[in-house]
């Protein structure tokens, strides 16, 4: 959404106003589709980089506004999350070298916002999903400052009534309740765009939607989300749920996700794919409207169609068209907005390269396509790809194949082909998909982040090892090299504040006041633990048990049957997840204790004892 001025629709007079401009926007769409006034006769590309600002400890940090002032450049703007920006590339007409060109501009204004962030101790970081996050860098504290955003999630809050309840299921899972739209900022993207002439477009749009799913496989580079091993590329499931303005009570209708790969296949004109949008998504938010769209036209204006825009820019299709004006001409696009950050810039060009030469390679057996495939069947071949990456099979042309098989024997030949076709020097062409190659018999982003994730899982608790895996991503992004020839992490290569979090035990046993102590006594023999907390039903610290507590007991059968209540102490020393290991060791010396229990908001997460200083 990248309008500056924006309101939420609440009178009947500014939404009259909207829908008036929206369906007028509509008209004259068709009316520059009839008079041929559409750019036809140029194919172009272009890109929106999406990155991550991290500090020393390579945690992330909310300074986006003061990074943004720092660069005082054109190409860069906000995002929701204040730990977010994003780069806008110029566009280059689709010949010759515009992919090395595209790269140059690419790695060009990255180094100077690299240079800019580094004056404010920032580092820069290309993922999908930042690996350091945690659930308290998401919240509205959080949120960039800037009036749009704090408009959409109060519009799409208003349109739930309820918080969004997320629930992925991977090899871990993740559950949470959430009050914003702010989980959206959890997520970077390479959005790579390509501008197509009028004819044939609902079909290239159909054919984008076909090779969704294998594109993806490929690309795949955020499977972790707080810690959790989840998707190949988790963004899938946490974005279409993160600004779903469905309440739960409607998820078993047919009621359509903002995020979305679409139900059918789209056919018809191409105002149809947005009329299809705006009668199935309310409008929620309005801006400053001036000029009358059909009236420009005829005066020989081209018009922006702000309203249709607007709307636009508020339902989020995995395959998007957009309609822009460059130079005075109006173009069509798709707006590709599945491909994750990373895990280099040369990765992410040729991630382009692929997607780019596929889409133009795309044979005439394929013609028509929705005329041969099931619809459900690509969606199926997306999500899993989603969910497994490279080790997804897909169902193509009537038969199921291996997600290497298919890309190594069919596709990247197509693409090869496409690349030709429009004029890409061979150079280009052999060199990006060579790194394509080079992945898939290899390893992925995704790939390499798992196997190295549940290396370090062996030597550091969950919170260390997150915050080891961002900085060795950090490192290998800076050498500058393909992820297919990244090796393993050498965790000795850094240096980082340690806090609480990072030793203490987030896996704890605890009771409750009304459990007996003959049940604390063996839950404590059975588990070889020496400290049980005691929580309520909400999880708030009310006291806490060692066994120094409990073994006057063992012989005392008479008095096992009391209750937690009668033996716990409620004198607790407690510490904050994030104060240093220092201070934990001055507080347990200090109070001779041999535990910290940690909590936030008054809420036991972690515990901390003697042992976990040795680990």
């Amino acid at each position: 959404m990248g309008f500056q001025n924006v309101a939420i629709l609440n009178t009947k007079k500014d939404r009259a106003n909207y829908i008036h401009h929206l369906i007028n926007d509509i008209k004259a769409l068709d009316l520059l589709i009839e008079k041929d006034l559409i750019e036809d006769e140029v194919l172009r590309i272009g890109a929106e980089q999406e990155f991550c600002l991290v500090n020393e400890d390579f945690l992330p940090v909310n300074k986006s506004l003061e990074v943004l002032k720092t660069l005082n450049d054109h190409h860069f703007t906000t995002e929701i999350g204040s730990h977010n920006l994003e780069l806008n590339l110029e566009p280059y007409k689709l010949e010759n070298n515009c992919f090395s060109k595209l790269q140059n501009q690419l790695e060009t204004l990255m180094n100077k916002a690299k240079i800019e962030a580094s004056k404010h101790g920032i580092k820069i970081v290309l993922t999908g999903i930042l690996p350091s996050l945690s659930v308290n860098n998401v919240d509205e504290g959080n949120m960039t400052n800037v009036e749009r955003y704090a408009v959409l999630n109060d519009a799409i809050k208003q349109s739930r009534r309820k918080s969004f309840d997320i629930h992925i299921k991977g090899v871990d899972e993740l559950n949470l309740l959430h009050d914003s739209v702010m989980l959206e900022g959890c997520n970077t993207s390479f959005q790579m765009h390509l501008q197509l002439p009028v004819k044939d477009f609902v079909d290239n749009y159909n054919w984008a939607q076909a090779i969704a799913g294998p594109v993806l496989s490929a690309c795949t580079n955020s499977p972790i989300l707080f810690g959790k091993e989840l998707w190949s590329e988790t963004r899938i499931a946490l974005f279409t749920q993160s600004v779903d303005t469905r309440a739960n009570s409607y998820l078993l209708n047919e009621k359509q996700s903002r995020v979305s790969f679409g139900n059918s296949w789209q056919t018809g004109s191409i105002s149809d794919i947005f009329k299809d949008n705006i009668s199935r998504f309310r409008s929620f938010l309005t801006t400053d409207f001036i000029k009358d769209s059909v009236e420009m036209i005829h005066n020989k204006e081209m018009p922006r169609l702000r309203a249709l825009q607007l709307h636009n820019g508020t339902v989020y299709p995995w395959n998007r068209v957009c309609y822009g004006v460059l130079d005075g001409k109006p173009n069509l696009r798709i707006e590709n907005r599945y491909i994750p950050s990373g895990p280099t810039t040369v990765d992410e060009i040729a991630n382009m390269v692929f997607w780019v030469g596929l889409m133009l390679g795309k044979p005439k057996a394929y013609k028509n396509i929705h005329t041969k495939w099931d619809f459900k069947d690509v969606k199926t071949n997306f999500f899993n790809a989603a969910r497994y990456g490279m080790a997804t099979q897909f169902y193509w042309n009537g038969a199921y194949v291996s997600s290497h098989e298919l890309l190594i024997n069919e596709l990247i030949p197509l693409a090869y082909k496409g690349l030709s076709h429009c004029g890409i020097t061979q150079k280009d062409a052999e060199y990006y998909l060579k790194i394509i190659i080079n992945r898939v018999q290899g390893n992925n982003g995704s790939e390499w982040m798992v196997r190295n994730y549940r290396e370090l899982l062996k030597s550091y608790k969950r919170y260390e090892a997150m915050q080891v895996l961002t900085a060795s991503i950090y490192k290998k992004q800076e050498q500058g090299y393909p992820v297919s020839v990244w090796g393993p992490i050498n965790a000795s290569d850094f240096n980082y504040r340690k806090v609480v979090k990072h030793i203490m035990s987030s896996d704890i046993f605890s009771v409750e006041k009304k459990d007996s102590i003959d049940l604390v006594l063996n839950m404590m023999k059975w588990k070889n633990i020496h400290h049980m907390p005691v929580i309520n039903h909400e999880r708030a610290l009310v006291g806490l048990i060692s066994w120094t507590d409990v073994e006057n007991y063992l012989n005392q059968s008479e008095l096992k049957h009391n209750s937690v209540s009668k033996l716990m102490r409620t004198d607790i020393i407690t510490i904050d997840q994030y104060d240093t290991i220092e201070t934990a060791k001055t507080l347990m010396d200090t109070h001779k204790i041999g535990s910290l229990p940690v909590l936030k908001n008054n809420k036991l997460i972690g515990l901390v004892t003697k042992n976990d200083f040795d680990s």
